[in-house]
């Protein structure tokens, strides 16, 4: 299942100003002071509309980058989102061959006797270093081999991810990343729920 480290949010506080653009008049004032409660209150409403309206567009401006642990058959899904940037990835190029197959990198679905006839390619493969023998390791590593990558994104584009995969049927991929959303800050602006009293940009206003 996908896993999340260094989780990092970005212009939060600058986007959220910044929302009131369209009903503006004149030079802006106040961009750069704390968040006021009609700034909230904007941004509340704003976020609340469907995806794909356009009224939330300020959540464009919102960045999160995290580090995301991911099986193979999982990217296919998330690389069809066309806001996901792959900041850097591990490489199965240049360290399959270095390593062998285990629990430690591959998912609790991949039969045994499919990480044992790999890790017979790997050996095989720095034993005679051909073209063939490497895509034979190539070749047959599992969907459920494991890796890690670095992700840039923005609340927009997680806004409609939440919404077309928060029930998928890959729930201990989909969830996690459905969970994950839910822990950003002022995550209510992706997902519209208000779970209770809790910290709104941490500092300003109890919602």
């Amino acid at each position: 299942m996908v896993e999340f480290t260094n989780i990092n949010v970005y212009g939060l506080e600058y986007s959220i100003k910044r929302s009131q653009y369209p009903t503006l008049t004149g030079k802006p004032k106040n961009l750069n002071k704390d968040l006021s409660l009609p700034d909230i209150k904007r941004s509340k409403n704003l976020s609340k509309v469907k995806v794909g309206s356009g009224h939330d567009n300020f959540l464009k401006g919102i960045i999160a980058q995290f580090d995301i642990k991911y099986s193979h058959y999982f990217t296919p899904q998330l690389q069809r989102y066309s806001f996901i940037g792959i900041i850097s990835s591990q490489s199965k190029m240049y360290t399959l061959v270095k390593l062998k197959l285990d629990s430690t990198n591959t998912n609790m679905y991949v039969d045994r006797d499919i990480i044992n006839i790999v890790n017979k390619y790997i050996d095989e493969y720095n034993n005679n270093k051909t073209y063939e023998n490497f895509m034979f390791v190539l070749s047959n590593v599992p969907l459920g081999f494991e890796m890690w990558m670095g992700i840039t994104t923005n609340y927009l584009q997680l806004k409609t991810i939440y919404n077309q995969r928060h029930n998928h049927k890959l729930k201990e991929d989909w969830g996690n990343f459905s969970n994950m959303i839910e822990g950003l800050p002022s995550s209510y602006l992706i997902t519209g729920a208000m779970n209770g009293k809790r910290w709104i940009l941490w500092r300003y206003f109890w919602i």
